[in-house]
């Protein structure tokens, strides 16, 4: 399961960078190569929401690894 923990982590921070070139420079880059809110881009969308909700249940197994518990 580590794998998808990866997987998911990289697409998490893709999805946070694309969030910052849009708070900075107002542009989507998912929009941009995709185009704007084509049935792909609401799956990259859709896929990077679903990580991202995924990894809220890194906080109770952080808690869990041994290097927390020393």
């Amino acid at each position: 399961m580590k794998w998808f923990d990866n997987t998911a982590l990289t697409l998490v921070i893709i999805g946070a960078i694309n969030w910052l070139l849009v708070g900075i420079f107002r542009f989507d880059l998912v929009a941009f190569l995709l185009g704007n809110l084509s049935w792909l881009s609401r799956i990259i969308y859709t896929v990077v929401g679903l990580c991202g909700l995924y990894l809220i249940s890194l906080y109770g197994r952080i808690e869990n690894t041994p290097e927390a518990q020393s």
